[in-house]
């Protein structure tokens, strides 16, 4: 017998213990089955477990479930990254608490001792992920830099390499002035900043008393400009177009370009141009053949002695630093730069200006976009044979809406900077030579042959310093993690995948570089189908942050609630392109489903209501059991081609609906008189079709709420051991279970007793009041129907009587179910004059409500500036009051009818 409180903290550790043990969650690479394959986005090894991963992990693994249960060979390959920035972070602090620094241990000694946390501190995650409940093949999970792993980094390299698509060049990267590393942009956080807006003056070069009007949120960077653009259809500067203007402060000559950049409508119209020190610049001056001037040093401090001139005339005289600039923190030399312009008459004025700045996340320093030498990989080349892999459907987005953020991306993609200044990751295996020449290989020993056969014998050669961008070794995880480059049996069963699940936010990063690598080195894209959710929100809709001290700790709610509540929330709230707003009360919620469907259990348990072997749903003879039967057989359907679509909230909300009220409140109730019936058959039967429905109940929810249902699954089978419900591949259902007539009949009782009760509610009908029913114009069927089950119709909706009548008294309240109208006479048992103010107050007081809504909605500066996330719940609110004011009318309308 099952406790009488359902605990989950009592079941959950022990019943992952066992599925572990079992080998549960394995794929078999030998079997016949049909394999199905998703690849876990693997975390970071630094990371523990937040909300979005709590979803994402969650959707996967119902997905896995889900498919092991149809009998599919399932791999869900587990695995962590290094996360090369992150983790190198960790380990420095930790050592710096100790008074260690990076560079007093140097680069082998630091490297061992990031080995060494991770294998004390880098597991943190993955117990995480188990005590969610996630059904991973945990035997076979990889790490993105362990040795298998790093082959396929240096292979993907070399071959890369060879083919001309990874390079050396001298571009713009997000630099990290504190880290001293370039950074990718899902590590740069645009931070909001009440700064200013300098309008500065530049003398032309021929008319020094003439001035063009340039403004700037950062004027120290002129130290750097090499040209100022207009828009070449700007009348206002047509005759300018070619001519020069001398740069203040370090006298330097410098063109006046026509370029579509430059925006008549913005400002003054005129831009500066500074190419080594803003991305858009970069561009323009790319497109003019204008030098590039970095003014900055690693530390973003005004390089002591020259500029650095890359392009244009490396030999101009103007790369002097200004005397006075060197060594100046770039603040600091914004101060002076805006100093010297005042003094010189050539400030025209300073405006208030909020705007963002880009800042590293994990340094929380201001970025510099910094000219500097970096690899590359030719992204352009790798990206068309992915944009056609999707526009030919090989790939697919769901929802489709994302394919246009990811053709966006790849038809506008950039090189990629795939190096980065950290000592953890993957080291580039790329040797230099004392003269320069570079050699790129798998091995030291394979660079030095190559070296020695170019240059002759006893060269040396020293390493490249720089590591790979972590998104290098990760766009490799859904072949590298089955072997690659070794042809495998796991890479030739479960290659290609079917699923990748993930959030919008690293389709460019992740899913785009996944689908460039798969396309080149395997022939055929990683995965048909991206899925791609939505953000988890607080309560109130609002982003997760530290700041804002609104995040919630998923694991905080499995202590509260257990991992089954939570998974059930976050699937049931994961409809398609619609963020999760989550709060403990909606966990609380779910979780009072698990303690309905435990007491149901127990109720079955209780009036011996076991599963009977060999027992044929298609022979029941009952009106409610055919028709109990015929909804199991419905729910399946819906919850299968659910998940097919992905839509998961469908799957999770027709199973919560089926469970808590048609099974619970509906099928339970009806049967209570059944089991006590004299007819041993008709209880047999109703004992073995109720056993029978709690196990399909549990078939379909079993990958939603993995430990509840193979807790009640064992329990049910009165001491025969039933196996467990993980490894049970599903049973087929026989054909024509439905019964339209049974299904029609039960759906009638259901709909006239939920009448009444909602009649009951609205009128403030005190529970312990015993009305009469009368029923008017109604027809055979109908009467036929009360016949049969009036006594059930009774017990459920508290009545004193049913009765026919052909008049409407006074005082009562009506409704209509199909051709008959329901009159329920109330005036003996509440006061009705005081019902029908008491809804005319509530029905004014939602109006009001609506009103004020459909005010702001209605206002076009609060569409012009509100979020759509704000719009839309705006509207919710007011959709929802319109609800509540139809359902107050209708029970106005029935007792002044």
């Amino acid at each position: 017998m099952l406790d009488k409180t359902y605990t989950p903290a009592a079941l959950e550790e022990r019943q992952y213990d066992e599925w572990e043990r079992a080998g549960a969650f394995a794929s078999d690479v030998a079997s016949n089955r049909a394999p199905y394959t998703i690849m876990m986005p693997p975390p970071n090894v630094t990371g523990s477990l937040h909300m979005g991963h709590a979803l994402t992990m969650t959707l996967q693994d119902v997905l896995i479930r889900h498919q092991r249960r149809l009998g599919r060979d399932a791999l869900w390959q587990p695995g962590t990254d290094h996360a090369g920035i992150a983790t190198q972070m960790v380990v420095e602090r930790n050592l710096a608490a100790d008074g260690i620094g990076r560079l007093d241990l140097g680069r082998p000694a630091f490297v061992e001792k990031v080995w060494e946390w991770k294998a004390e501190s880098g597991g943190r995650i993955v117990d995480q992920l188990r005590r969610l409940g996630c059904s991973p093949d945990w035997p076979r999970a990889r790490f993105t830099m362990d040795e298998g792993l790093s082959h396929a980094v240096r292979r993907v390299f070399v071959e890369l390499y060879r083919q001309g698509l990874i390079y050396r060049d001298k571009r713009l990267v997000n630099w990290d002035p504190k880290l001293h590393t370039a950074i990718s942009d899902l590590e740069v956080e645009p931070r909001p900043v009440d700064g200013k807006l300098w309008h500065l003056r530049y003398p032309l070069a021929d008319d020094p008393r003439t001035t063009l009007t340039v403004a700037t949120t950062r004027p120290e960077t002129m130290l750097g400009d090499t040209a100022v653009a207009v828009h070449p259809d700007d009348p206002r500067y047509a005759a300018l177009i070619g001519r020069h203007v001398r740069l203040p402060i370090v006298d330097r000559l410098i063109p006046i370009v026509a370029d579509d950049y430059a925006d008549p409508e913005q400002g003054s119209g005129a831009v500066k141009i500074t190419p080594a020190h803003d991305f858009n610049d970069f561009e323009v001056g790319r497109r003019h053949g204008l030098a590039m001037i970095n003014i900055f040093d690693r530390d973003a401090r005004v390089l002591v002695d020259r500029f650095e001139v890359h392009g244009g005339d490396a030999e101009a005289p103007d790369r002097a630093v200004p005397e006075g600039f060197g060594g100046l923190d770039r603040y600091a030399a914004r101060t002076k730069v805006v100093a010297a312009f005042e003094a010189a008459g050539l400030l025209e004025k300073i405006d208030p200006h909020a705007h963002t700045v880009p800042h590293g996340d994990r340094s929380g320093v201001a970025i510099e976009p910094w000219l500097t030498d970096q690899w590359y990989c030719n992204a352009a080349v790798l990206a068309a044979p992915a944009i056609r892999a999707v526009e030919e459907g090989r790939t697919r987005f769901v929802p489709k809406t994302w394919e246009k953020t990811y053709f966006d991306w790849m038809r506008n993609i950039q090189p990629w900077c795939i190096s980065r200044q950290l000592w953890w990751g993957h080291q580039i295996p790329a040797w230099y030579a004392p003269g320069g020449e570079v050699f790129v290989a798998e091995t030291q020993a394979e660079a030095l042959a190559a070296a020695e056969a170019a240059l002759g014998p006893e060269v040396t050669l020293r390493r490249d310093e720089d590591v790979l961008d972590t998104w290098f070794s990760s766009a490799l995880w859904p072949f590298s993690t089955l072997g690659w480059p070794d042809e495998t049996p796991a890479l030739t069963r479960y290659y290609p995948g079917d699923v990748l699940v993930t959030g919008f936010d690293i389709i460019f990063f992740w899913v785009a570089r996944m689908m460039m690598m798969g396309l080149h080195f395997m022939g055929d894209v990683p995965f048909a189908t991206v899925y791609i959710h939505a953000l988890v929100r607080d309560a109130q809709g609002q982003k997760m942050s530290k700041a804002k001290g609104n995040v919630i700790d998923p694991l905080d709610l499995v202590d509260q609630y257990g991992a089954d509540a939570l998974r059930m929330t976050l699937v049931s709230m994961a409809a398609q392109g619609r963020d999760i707003n989550i709060s403990p009360d909606r966990v609380a919620g779910y979780r009072n489903f698990a303690t309905k469907l435990w007491n149901a259990a127990r109720y079955c348990q209780m009036n011996d209501c076991r599963p009977v072997h060999g027992f044929d749903p298609a022979s029941v003879t009952a009106p409610v059991n055919r028709w109990i039967v015929g909804e199991a057989a419905a729910l399946r359907g819906t919850v299968d081609q659910a998940l097919d679509g992905y839509r998961f909230n469908e799957a999770a909300g027709g199973i919560y609906q089926f469970a808590w009220a048609t099974f619970c409140d509906w099928y339970l109730e009806f049967t209570k008189p059944l089991l006590a019936d004299a007819d041993a058959g008709l209880v047999a039967e109703t004992r073995a079709t109720t056993a029978w429905v709690l196990d399909r109940i549990l078939e379909l929810l079993n990958p939603i709420m993995p430990y509840l249902t193979e807790t009640l699954w064992a329990s049910m089978g009165d001491g025969e051991d039933r196996g467990r419900l993980i490894d049970a591949v599903r049973p087929t259902l026989p054909d024509g279970l439905g019964d339209p007539a049974a299904a029609a009949e039960m759906d009638w009782v259901v709909r006239l007793v939920s009448t009444i009760r909602t009649v009951r509610a609205e009128m403030n009908v005190p529970p312990s009041a015993a009305l009469t029913l009368l029923v008017r114009d109604g027809g055979p069927e109908t009467r036929r129907r009360l016949d049969a089950h009036g006594p059930l119709i009774t017990r459920l909706a508290r009545l004193e009587a049913i009765a026919e009548t052909a008049a409407v008294p006074g005082g009562a309240a009506q409704a209509v179910l199909d051709e008959a109208t329901l009159i329920l006479p109330l005036a003996d048992v509440i006061d009705l004059a005081r019902e029908r103010e008491r809804l005319g107050r509530e029905i004014a007081k939602v109006e009001a409500e609506i009103a004020k809504i459909e005010a702001k909605l209605a206002n076009p500066n609060f569409r012009a500036k509100a979020p759509d996330t704000v719009v839309a719940e705006q509207q919710t609110r007011r959709d929802g009051y319109a609800d509540i004011r139809d359902r107050l009318a209708a029970a106005l309308a029935r007792v002044e009818g």
